[in-house]
């Protein structure tokens, strides 16, 4: 089952927001952000989301990019981005360190586009830009005359080749420049199928980043469209990546969005494992699972994977009542109006009050068709689906916290 080792924590400050258990994450954009001025749309928004409870705003890519979305990275060091300015880039950092809020830089370095064409006319060289490698820092099973890639391949693109000495070194100088002379606190690490979790492991206690997050996103396991029971081999291979990156990053818990988002259809059995546990990475490592409902990716205009727009609520109730390090989605926090930002708001409210932490316990009481329930740590008792279900009075005294359309959540009195 679970292969990972006890960790002693280094003295160093990389990763140590792990520790606390305590962090709330938002992820502070969607795929159509670049359009709208978004640093200072952020900036107007600070005090809301520092009010509500985060800790972290996960900001989209902050350098410059192919593409608008920032997600195929060219000249690193120009801050200067389809998001907006430079100068209203530091704005945003400025107004959420007064506001204690921590930001967090999306870090794209399995592919960069190059400037120059270089060998078998691709643009696999970076002339005239700050790091101008030539083709040896390109893998060369996509094109360039390095090794071969140590991940998955993003298809399309020079894949970045983090074997060459020279490559990792540039990459450190960077993560430190955003690290200490920009001010980015938190990393989330994209891509990080596409080589291996080492390099990410050398990057973290280099540049020292206060919280670390991994994309490390493969298929659930299916049989045809029908999503299997058992998905232990799924966040097996999370975890393995977690473990290979020394224990320092957290991982996004794409098994629990898996899972959640087809039991709330009406298969809550699908929430209690084999073991009687939560069957994501939650269940088995909830200090380095970041739990969440959507992202830009899932949701957002490319709604590549989405969760059941009518069960969102029933999404957040669970992940906002359990252990792990929850996320919450800009769009649902911001675009879906009033009613659904101030339930949000509520659940992060009681998980703050009774001392939800990403190590609380669970304690699965029902788990079927259409309800699940479950006792957190030893305040808070939590239902979601139709069913209609309260928790028993005999030994505890609970009074209801917060709900709503399908779901509840009661605290100890």
């Amino acid at each position: 089952m679970l292969t990972h080792a006890a960790y002693t924590w280094p003295d160093h400050h990389a990763g140590t927001a792990l520790k606390n258990g305590k962090e709330i994450l938002f992820q502070g954009f969607n795929w159509e952000s670049h359009k709208y001025n978004w640093w200072e749309n952020l900036e107007s928004k600070v005090g809301e989301i520092a009010k509500a409870g985060f800790t972290s705003v996960w900001l989209p890519p902050p350098t410059h990019s192919f593409s608008p979305q920032g997600y195929t990275p060219q000249n690193l060091y120009s801050l200067n981005t389809n998001y907006g300015s430079e100068h209203h880039l530091k704005a945003l950092l400025a107004k959420m360190k007064q506001h204690k809020l921590r930001s967090m830089a999306d870090i794209v370095i399995n592919h960069r586009v190059g400037t120059t064409q270089g060998r078998g006319g691709i643009y696999n060289r970076f002339d005239g830009i700050p790091l101008s490698w030539d083709e040896h820092a390109v893998t060369s099973d996509t094109g360039g005359l390095g090794n071969r890639k140590t991940g998955a391949i993003f298809q399309g693109f020079p894949n970045i080749d983090h074997t060459q000495d020279f490559v990792r070194k540039d990459i450190i100088g960077w993560l430190r420049w955003l690290r200490h002379n920009v001010g980015f606190e938190d990393f989330r690490f994209d891509f990080a199928k596409g080589f291996s979790a080492k390099y990410v492991k050398e990057y973290i206690e280099a540049a020292k980043p206060l919280f670390c997050v991994g994309e490390y996103w493969d298929s659930c396991n299916y049989r045809g469209s029908s999503l299997d029971y058992n998905q232990d081999s799924h966040r097996q291979r999370i975890i393995n990546w977690i473990d290979g990156t020394g224990q320092l990053s957290a991982a996004f818990d794409f098994t629990t969005k898996g899972i959640l988002q087809e039991a709330v259809k009406g298969e809550f059995w699908r929430l209690r494992d084999g073991q009687g546990k939560p069957p994501g990475v939650m269940g088995w490592w909830p200090s380095r699972s970041v739990t969440f409902v959507d992202n830009h990716d899932t949701g957002s205009t490319q709604a590549h994977w989405p969760f059941p727009s009518d069960h969102i609520m029933e999404g957040y109730a669970y992940i906002l009542t359990h252990p792990g390090i929850p996320t919450v989605f800009y769009d649902h926090l911001f675009e879906w109006g009033n009613s659904i930002r101030n339930q949000i708001a509520k659940l992060i409210d009681v998980r703050k009050r009774e001392g939800i932490e990403s190590r609380s316990s669970v304690r699965i009481l029902e788990a079927k068709q259409n309800l699940y329930s479950a006792i957190i740590g030893d305040k808070v008792c939590m239902k979601i689906g139709s069913a209609s279900w309260c928790p028993s009075a005999s030994h505890t005294q609970w009074e209801l916290a917060t709900s709503g359309h399908n779901y509840a959540v009661w605290r100890k009195q």
